[in-house]
């Protein structure tokens, strides 16, 4: 585990190789060299395929491109939707970036709706633009209006540790209960399960796993002897 600070310089191959994908809290700067450098603090990770993030506990959002999002309509016009996804700024969503959606038949969002979206452009300078599609296949792939659920905040990182598909949690909820979840990297996760009941479980069981005073251990005892 390697643990960066803001300003701090990585050593990554040289030159970068095309695969070389930074992700939040790293940031390329175009003098000689190309070094790479931290822009906040936290826990460096790398993949062997040249992915490398910046993971912190923070719960400000800073909008990073094609990371997935759950956002909440804001305001509504007639050619975009206005969206809190939780950053300094809101986000804009245009009324046909969703799949199929056409100016005659497009979705018909109201203020207060939440969406799961991946953002599509992430600029300093700009407000970040939000889309409800696959950017490959151009399908909805589970993106769009999140319907009826509860929304459960936490850090980034525990959304991080959720998304993981080693991660022991919603694996082990899975075996209790039937429900859906979605997470966003933006420090919340949507849920709907079949009873109130099972809602706050799985809502108290994330709570724990953001709690850094919680073991892991702790965890999953209290996960094995839910009774829903």
């Amino acid at each position: 585990m390697s643990y960066v600070l803001p300003g701090d310089v990585l050593t990554l191959p040289t030159p970068p190789p095309k695969s070389l994908k930074l992700g939040p809290g790293l940031l390329m700067l175009h003098t000689p060299g190309n070094p790479v450098i931290a822009h906040r603090p936290g826990v460096l990770h790398s993949t062997q395929k040249q992915q490398h993030w910046v993971e912190t506990e923070s719960r400000r959002y800073i909008p990073a491109s094609q990371e997935s999002v759950i956002g909440v309509i804001t305001y509504r016009a007639a050619e975009a939707y206005r969206v809190d996804i939780g950053g300094a700024h809101q986000a804009s969503l245009d009324v046909l970036a969703f799949e199929s959606a056409t100016k005659r038949n497009r979705p018909m969002l109201k203020v207060g709706n939440l969406v799961y979206a991946r953002v599509s452009l992430a600029n300093r300078d700009m407000d970040p633009e939000l889309e409800c599609f696959d950017a490959t296949t151009r399908k909805a792939d589970g993106f769009g209006e999140l319907k009826d659920g509860f929304i459960v905040e936490c850090s980034l990182g525990t959304c991080r540790k959720l998304l993981d598909s080693k991660h022991f949690l919603l694996p082990s909820l899975a075996q209790k209960f039937p429900f859906e979840v979605a997470v966003g990297m933006n420090g919340r996760v949507w849920l709907r399960a079949g009873s109130v009941k099972a809602t706050v479980a799985i809502s108290r069981a994330i709570e724990m796993l953001d709690d850094r005073q919680t073991s892991d251990e702790e965890v999953a005892a209290f996960v094995q002897h839910m009774d829903v």
